[in-house]
């Protein structure tokens, strides 16, 4: 017997040195696979516990012990239903008492994954404890936490208990290979039964040890940390809600459960911005615990005593006790939701006022706490300052917040203490660049994002009227935020510029700046605006008086430049997507002022007016004028033009009839009128306009090689000017308009241009077209315009060599240009000019064809004839007559036909797999194009306003030319080209407008396009994208309603498609309907998907259970089968049944059986799932 124990210990002692030999290789990178496999082996051999306890008591390696206790949870997760309820039971409760005898080891990170292993043992047995067992468990955990076996086993057991709400968090739990509804129980029982405990044990823990930590050992600052973490941790818990069953058993969520269909077990939860809000909502049960004064000031108490005691050291703001104790401090800001219900109406607010007077140490006094930073002290208790701010900004409205501190601070008001703050923090950001993210630099974003929140709050009811000291502060902030970013602008003159990529990155973060500077700006209008006119007319006034002494201009330039963009972003919007208004608080703000000349608006837009008229003067130009000036000058009259220059609407207020505005408030209909005359069609915009289209050709014309100033020009001050027909009614009489239009057609200076800006050019140039008097005036307009770009382009396809002349780089230049200008044309149709724009493609079709066979081998050039086709067709398809269709469809049939003789685009799937980089897969946009050719013309089936769409003419059928375009097309496109988002999307739209509109086409396809189609919808089903996924059900819907209600009439359907067949291997193939319904079920059943696609699932379910009944009964025979427990055998029976009968189904598939079908199909997901999935 000693002989045999003695055996037993060498067995345990060779394994345990085989353990410490495999984590040694590894840490020295000696023959690290072989010891890896060791490692693998021994997690996976049967019932290693004793071993793995041995290893624990006995190894001094940290690692291998480590290791021990990871194999401990391996095998008992995979061991669990052999295991004895003695044997799980000790496991447990040796991994947790392991873990507090040895709390003093200095190796804390084996303790830490000890005690996480009993966390999880703890999970795996929750339903299946006795709830006396769990009781006498928990109690000795709580007796631990408490202190009752000393600091050691107490800040153990609070490390354990964070494991455990770690574990039963749903985002951060273990895989174990159960059920979904097993882990949602547990998360249900703890949220309900026990997280309030943990909470509160953790409370009076730290209520024991606080005191002590001042004058105690490490220990109990240890433990202190340990359980305001705790706190912490619990308060981020996703709270859920009362947890009830349906009859069927199943488990469902209350207020908060928002995706039954997908799960984010042991996802990594993605980084936050640090402004972003994450309220914590849990129920009134915790009114009392969380909002008690008592336990709220002492919290708050205890911060400022460690304050006090650790002043003279300013590394302990960054100690794990301060951080932990300030994160719950900001937790308890954002608490929100029905906590407050059990107080009296006032209790968020008086909540809220006692948390933003505890923080006020930590934020007051801005100058001598950023003073201390910039002296080496931490910034972190600014930064936890500044995002409990936000935090109560968010809850609480406008006027509410202002007022928390009146009467507990020096501040006259919240907004005051946030102006005082915000103009420190935005000194100490001037020039705090050095790296690329800076505590100055995230200070400030949490506080302009606080700014926002006030000054726009979601509920705009909530929006508070202008008081004196909101635009007292506000005013103040906007004027130390011009003086630093002037100063900073003066001194960036010199530094090198960024890249391309940077730059764009750059000029989005500098954007979104000044759209919060703007926002405050436009909180005091009557300050910020004549400041910025005053500034702005002073340093006009130091560049010219630079070039008399011949000074160096540049800092002047950049502040200038500065100067107009945030000008731009106070007085107008983007208007993107809609017609920009003059800024609400504008329009109030000047009503005493009776002479519009003296409007700050006009005064600060005069300014800017007389700057760009200078640039008109050669000598000034180059003299003083900077292409990046020019930029900001360009940029601005594109931004301020939408709103004030010729405006429709002048003297009327937003969303009003003409009357109503005038009756309510006469003095603002008075005051906006008067502003928005001032550059009107009767006074200076006629004249400015024409100022405005002069600098334009100066920028195209005599800014060689300055791209952004072109593209700015080009996309954005042209696009502006001919936004609105009342403009363009002046625009195309100006004279400097008349000599643009001219150049374009007729000259080759603007050839110069890159391509894509001839483009936009075109598309501008022909849209001012509208303000033509008349339909033919505007056809003859747009002819004048494309005429002689059409004879050119038509000359050169006639080149007698021009198989040769062609691939010349200069011709090719010009081909691309030219037909990149018809492209822009063809984006300019409207019906004021469509015949003209028909005309001239019709013109071009020959030479189009010509130029594609000729530059089968320049993909570029491929491109842009595809993408001309493209837009061409979308522009004319509704208006064509019966003769005009035909001659258009003729055309785009000729056109696929040449692409695919040549095989253009067509690459083997090798190849398509090692796309590696953009320039290759620019040989796919083509199929972009060709894809979205096709949806083009499936439109004139659905949208026709042609005269004879009605009438006797025979109409070209859209179905028959799309089916051969589709035939042609679907062979070139592999699942590897799917996997780019562009074409997928393209495709997938197409596919689902032909097997909708044209099912009866598809079906007849052959045999290998239609297994094509069959694959890519397999793709499909299985995409990450969830509008790609909607896309193919859509297209299963469509294509299983077809062929089911072919059968009921007695046709054919989808024919050979849907039945049966041998496979090359002699195995059956079952038929596409039979595929599609197996693989939709395992969709359904088995995967993650958004709630979204549970409704077009059940359109697309249906239909294929109609058609394959037989099989849906074996598929739900086949899952009874494999199921060993009887309670889930009896349910899925139940389950699947009720999906076909519920609600009084029937087998027709018209909407209210589908309505009643996407019920059934939610109740049985809700049902099923939680058991049949395993996590």
């Amino acid at each position: 017997m000693e002989q045999t124990g003695r055996a037993e210990v060498d067995r345990l002692h060779a394994t345990m040195q085989a353990v410490e030999q495999a984590c040694s290789a590894i840490q020295m990178h000696i023959n690290p696979a072989a010891a890896e496999a060791t490692l693998l082996d021994f997690r996976r051999s049967p019932h290693p516990y004793q071993a793995c306890q041995f290893i624990l008591e006995h190894s001094h390696m940290a690692n291998a012990r480590f290791q021990a206790a990871a194999a401990i949870q391996e095998a008992a997760l995979r061991e669990w239903g052999f295991l004895s309820v003695n044997e799980k039971s000790g496991l447990r409760m040796y991994c947790l008492q392991y873990a507090m005898a040895h709390a003093n080891a200095p190796e804390g990170y084996v303790q830490v994954k000890v005690a996480a292993v009993a966390a999880v043992l703890t999970k795996r047995s929750w339903l299946e404890f006795v709830e006396v067992e769990r009781e006498a468990f928990f109690n000795e955990v709580k007796q631990a936490v408490l202190g009752a076996h000393g600091l050691a086993s107490q800040s153990t057991a609070i490390t354990f208990l964070e494991s455990l709400v770690s574990e039963f968090s749903p985002s951060t739990a273990s895989a174990m290979g159960l059920p979904a509804e097993f882990h949602e129980d547990c998360r249900a029982s703890v949220e309900l039964g026990y997280l309030q405990q943990f909470y509160s044990w953790a409370q009076e823990a730290t209520f024991s040890v606080a005191q002590r930590t001042f004058q105690g050992t490490g220990m109990e600052v240890k433990v202190c940390a340990a359980a305001l973490r705790l706190m912490s941790q619990i308060l981020n818990w996703d709270f859920q809600g009362n947890a009830d069953r349906v009859p069927g058993g199943a488990m469902i969520i209350g207020k908060n459960r928002t995706n039954i269909f997908s799960s984010s077990m042991g996802r990594e939860i993605a980084c936050k911005k640090s402004t972003e809000q994450n309220l914590v909502q849990p129920g009134p049960a915790w009114y009392d615990l969380l909002l008690s004064p008592n336990n709220v000031n002492w919290l708050l108490e205890f911060y400022s005593t460690l304050r006090q005691h650790s002043s003279a050291d300013g590394s302990w703001m960054d100690s794990p006790l301060a951080v932990s104790c300030r994160q719950l401090i900001v937790q308890l800001c954002c608490l929100n939701g029905s906590i407050f219900t059990s107080g009296s109406g006032q209790a968020q607010e008086q909540h809220l006022q006692r948390m933003l007077s505890g923080i006020m140490t930590w934020i007051d006094h801005a100058d001598a706490v950023i003073s201390a930073i910039k002296s080496g002290k931490s910034e972190s208790e600014l930064i936890d300052g500044c995002r409990a701010l936000f935090s109560v900004a968010s809850l609480t409205a406008p006027t509410v917040f202002d007022q928390l501190l009146k009467g507990y601070s020096r501040h006259l008001s919240t907004l005051s203490l946030l102006s005082s703050l915000t103009c420190e923090v935005i000194k100490a950001n001037v020039g705090d660049h050095e790296e690329e993210e800076t505590w100055s630099q995230e200070a400030l974003d949490i506080l302009l994002d606080t700014w926002t929140v006030f000054l726009q709050p979601a509920e705009l009811s909530k929006k508070p009227p202008p008081s004196a000291l909101g635009v007292s502060a506000a005013a103040l902030v906007f004027k130390t935020i011009v003086e630093t970013e002037l100063r900073a602008a003066a001194t960036s003159a010199y530094d090198e510029g960024d890249s391309n990529e940077q730059l764009q990155a750059a000029i989005a973060a500098r954007d979104e700046r000044l759209s919060s500077f703007a926002l405050i700006a436009r909180a005091a209008p009557g300050e910020s605006i004549p400041l910025l006119a005053m500034l702005f007319s002073e340093r006009c006034l130091l560049l010219n008086q630079s070039r008399g002494i011949r000074a160096d201009p540049t800092p002047i330039l950049e502040e200038l430049h500065w100067l107009l963009l945030i000008s731009g972003h106070v007085l107008a919007d983007s208007g993107d997507g809609e017609t920009p208004l003059v800024p609400e608080t504008i329009q109030v703000q000047f009503l005493d002022i009776r002479e519009p000349e003296n409007h700050p608006v006009v005064v600060l837009s005069r300014c800017i007016i007389d700057l760009a008229e200078q640039s008109l003067d050669s000598n000034l130009r180059e003299s003083i004028f900077s292409p990046r000036l020019m930029e900001a000058v360009v940029w601005f009259f594109a931004r301020w033009t939408g709103t004030y220059l010729m405006p429709p609407d002048a003297g009327r207020g937003p969303n009003c009839t003409p009357g109503q505005e005038g009756e309510r408030h006469p003095e603002t209909q008075l005051g906006r009128s008067g502003l928005l005359n001032v550059f009107g069609e009767e006074k200076q915009g006629n004249v400015l306009l024409g100022t405005l289209v002069c600098i334009a050709i100066m920028t195209l014309t005599l800014w060689p090689g300055e791209r952004n100033l072109q593209e700015i020009t080009c996309f954005q001050l042209l696009p502006a000017l001919v936004r609105r027909r009342n403009i363009c009614v002046h625009l195309v009489t100006l004279d400097p308009w008349k000599e643009l239009s001219k150049a374009f057609a007729n000259e080759r200076n603007l050839f110069q241009l890159p391509a894509r800006l001839q483009r936009s050019l075109a598309e501008t140039l022909c849209r001012s077209a509208w303000g033509m008097d008349g339909s033919d005036a505007s056809n003859q307009y747009v002819r004048d315009l494309m005429g002689p770009i059409t004879t050119y382009l038509i000359d050169l396809s006639r080149n007698s060599d021009l198989n040769v002349y062609a691939q010349k780089p200069d011709v090719i230049f010009l081909v691309t240009c030219l037909v990149e200008r018809l492209r822009g044309a063809a984006m300019a149709t409207e019906p004021r000019c469509q015949r003209a724009i028909f005309e001239m493609g019709a013109a071009v079709m020959n030479s189009l064809l010509r130029f594609l066979e000729v530059y089968k081998n320049q993909s570029m050039v491929v491109y842009v004839l595809l993408k001309f086709t493209v837009d061409w067709v979308d522009g004319q398809v509704a208006f064509l007559e019966a003769k005009d269709t035909a001659i258009l469809f003729n055309f785009c049939v000729q056109l696929l036909q040449i692409y695919s003789a040549h095989n253009i685009g067509k690459v083997s799937l090798a190849t398509s797999r090692n796309l590696l980089n953009e320039t290759e897969t620019e040989k796919y946009k083509d199929l972009r194009a060709l894809l979205q050719l096709l949806t083009n013309l499936c439109s004139k089936d659905l949208v026709d306003f042609s005269s004879d769409s009605q009438g006797e003419a025979e109409t070209p059928d859209v179905a028959q030319a799309v089916y051969l375009g589709l035939h042609i097309i679907t062979p070139l496109i592999s699942l590897d080209l799917l996997k780019y988002p562009k074409l997928c999307h393209q495709y997938f739209a197409l596919l689902v407008h032909m097997l909708e509109v044209y099912p009866e086409k598809v079906a007849k396809l052959a045999p290998d396009a239609f297994a094509q189609i069959v694959g890519t919808l397999d793709f499909g089903l299985r995409h990450q994208d969830t509008e790609v996924v909607n896309m193919t059900l859509i297209a299963l819907s469509a294509i299983a309603f077809y062929h089911y209600q072919a059968i009921c009439k007695g046709k054919e359907g989808l024919g050979v498609h849907a039945l049966s067949k041998q496979g090359p291997n002699g195995a059956t193939q079952e038929g596409v309907l039979a595929h599609f319904l197996r693989s939709l079920l395992q969709f359904l059943l088995f995967e993650d998907y958004s709630n979204e696609l549970v409704g077009p699932s059940a359109d697309a379910l249906l239909p294929l259970i109609m058609c394959n009944m037989a099989l849906y009964q074996t598929m739900a025979q086949e899952l009874f089968q494999g199921q060993q427990n009887a309670g889930f055998q009896s349910r899925l029976a139940t389950a699947f049944h009720a999906l076909i009968t519920s609600n009084n189904l029937t087998s027709s598939l018209d909407r209210i059986n589908r309505q009643r079908f996407r019920k059934n199909l939610h109740n049985f997901l809700v049902d099923v799932r939680g058991f049949l999935r395993t996590m």
